[in-house]
């Protein structure tokens, strides 16, 4: 019954816990740490109107992180204004950002915005962005990683998107957010369900399994072109991909001789390899970010548990013990912590696991999560959490102080993986 679980986990997902979609979502942060920044975001001379407001896009984006407490101040504050430092220090304000916005008559807008210091004069950074009206939230959201970077030294993940499989009515839809959940685009709908989305590291490319002709099957889609080529329709189960590093291979999880079982392929679907050989279902696999490693889940000790092997498939080494169930591995892009998911007193849960020390600690309190997957800078995680017919996407900090949720009551959305940084 065990084999079976797993065999078929993927499916039982989709049909299962429900998660709203992102468009026209809801935003509730909870939980921020105590070591805040304090930051103020004037209103940008020249702003745009409404919920395009540049400024407030960039209030948003940085409130949300939980490492910044925003304070806001409802002043407009042009990027090059001179500014009464000592004033701003006494509002326990330790940075400003200032900004304007020029419109262009060919449709294009520039955003230059400075960030300032209340403790001694100069500019801690700044930047000048032009760019097509639609994308203007684009452009704000650069500002708000150019911030993050500059004051705590990682870099930002505003600019990054999400992809996810939402569910309505009968329709099944692949689609992109921005982090933020706006800029929904659907990439691929289809009658029949999508699951198991995964991110080529260019961003260029998503691979994904669709059971379109009534069998899962995995396909590599360009998104700039929509073009999608099928990379593995072997007899049986094909499923779980996941990219190698330096996106020339895909590891999958194949039943084609018997049981589920880890194969290489090339991307374009060539020269496959199998890599496991156990009297188990080996499935999920995910690489390490220097490629030499992949994680997946086995339930070759007698319950689904995570391990490791070499590319070659040698040195099979199991990794979690603390739990009776323990699947869907995400690995940080440093390598050094894996986020998966412990089924423990019938709740299943998100857990981060140090891969250095081998300590672990639940990152949420949920009764049902699904489908972790790191941001790329390795600070955030997002995952599906919650049952039933209305549930969230979650975001939490690897440290646990920070986590928001994104939902609405449009349609149904489930296995979240973030994309990488892209040029």
């Amino acid at each position: 019954m065990k084999k079976y679980l797993l065999q078929v986990i993927a499916l039982a997902l989709l049909l299962g816990a429900e998660v709203s979609a992102l468009a026209q979502l809801k935003i509730e942060v909870a939980g921020v740490g105590s070591d805040q920044i304090p930051v103020s975001v004037a209103n940008f001379a020249s702003d745009l109107p409404g919920n395009q407001s540049l400024s407030a896009i960039i209030r948003a984006d940085l409130a949300r992180s939980g490492m910044f407490r925003v304070i806001d101040i409802k002043e407009v504050i042009a990027d090059n204004a001179p500014l009464d430092l000592a004033a701003w220090k006494a509002r326990g304000v330790d940075a400003v950002v200032t900004g304007v916005v020029y419109k262009g008559t060919d449709g294009r807008i520039e955003l230059r915005y400075r960030l300032r210091d209340t403790t001694k004069p100069g500019d801690i950074s700044g930047l000048d962005i032009r760019a097509q009206a639609q994308f203007s939230r684009a452009a704000a959201h650069r500002v708000s990683d150019d911030v993050f970077k500059a004051l705590t030294g990682l870099r930002g993940v505003f600019t990054t998107r999400i992809a996810y499989v939402s569910k309505s009515g009968g329709e099944f839809r692949l689609e992109i957010a921005d982090s933020d959940g706006e800029n929904e685009v659907t990439v691929f709908r289809s009658a029949e369900p999508i699951i198991s989305p995964a991110w080529s590291p260019d961003g260029k490319k998503l691979a994904y399994v669709s059971f379109d002709n009534k069998k899962p099957i995995i396909y590599v889609q360009e998104l700039d072109t929509g073009r999608r080529i099928p990379v593995a329709n072997y007899k049986g189960n094909n499923s779980a991909p996941a990219w190698s590093p330096d996106g020339k291979q895909l590891a999958i999880a194949l039943s084609r001789d018997a049981l589920t079982q880890i194969y290489l392929i090339n991307a374009d679907g060539s020269d496959i390899r199998r890599l496991t050989k156990s009297n188990g279902i080996d499935t999920e696999p995910c690489f390490s970010p220097d490629g030499q490693t992949i994680y997946f889940t086995s339930d070759r000790g007698g319950s689904p548990q995570i391990y490791r092997m070499s590319i070659d498939g040698t040195d099979v080494r199991r990794i979690t013990f603390r739990s009776d169930y323990s699947i869907s591995p995400s690995v940080s892009a440093d390598g050094k912590m894996m986020a998966y998911i412990a089924g423990r007193g019938g709740s299943y849960q998100l857990h981060l696991h140090d891969l250095v020390t081998g300590s672990e600690r639940p990152l949420s309190t949920a009764a049902h999560d699904e489908s972790p997957s790191f941001a790329p800078n390795g600070r955030f995680i997002v995952f599906s959490s919650g049952s039933g017919s209305r549930g969230t996407l979650t975001v939490v900090s690897t440290d646990g102080n920070a986590r928001y949720s994104l939902s609405s009551r449009t349609s149904n959305i489930r296995e979240p993986v973030w994309g990488p940084f892209t040029k």
